[in-house]
C-alpha cells in the first residue's frame, strides 16, 4: 500500500472514530477549515453547512459509543489522482445508516476533507 493510500485509510479511521465517539475535535483534525457538509434536506432541497456549524452540532450530539450502539464502518472505495482523492464510506449511527463521499485534497503534504456529501436512511 502506498503512502497516500495509508494516509487516506488513516483519515477514514479517524473519521469513523469521530463519528462513533461524536468527537468534534477528531473531525476538525481531518476537515479543511473551509470545507462543508452537503446533503438533501427533508424538504428535498440541497443543504450546505459550513464545517464550523456542523462541528458545533456534533458537539451537542449523543455519541453512539456512549449509548452502547453497535459499530459498523466500511471503506467502499478510495480513488486517488495526484493531490485529489475521493473516499466512499458507509457507517451507522442507529437508527440511521450513512453513505458518505469525502472529497479530499492533499494540502501542504497532508490529506484533508474539502467536501463531505452524504445521504442516510433508517
Amino acid at each position: 500500500m502506498d503512502t497516500d493510500a495509508r494516509a487516506l485509510h488513516s483519515l477514514a479511521q479517524t473519521y469513523f472514530d469521530g463519528a462513533y465517539e461524536m468527537d468534534a475535535d477528531k473531525f476538525a483534525s481531518i476537515f479543511h477549515p473551509s470545507s462543508s457538509v452537503t446533503k438533501v434536506g427533508d424538504d428535498g432541497n440541497v443543504n450546505v453547512t459550513p464545517i464550523g456549524t456542523w462541528l458545533a452540532a456534533v458537539r451537542n450530539m449523543k455519541a453512539p459509543k456512549q449509548q452502547g450502539l453497535e459499530r459498523r464502518d466500511q471503506i467502499l472505495s478510495i480513488d486517488v489522482d495526484g493531490e485529489l482523492a475521493l473516499l466512499k464510506l458507509k457507517l451507522q449511527i442507529p437508527p440511521r445508516y450513512f453513505t458518505d463521499m469525502l472529497s479530499c485534497l492533499k494540502v501542504n503534504g497532508t490529506w484533508k476533507i474539502a467536501q463531505k456529501v452524504m445521504t442516510s436512511k433508517t
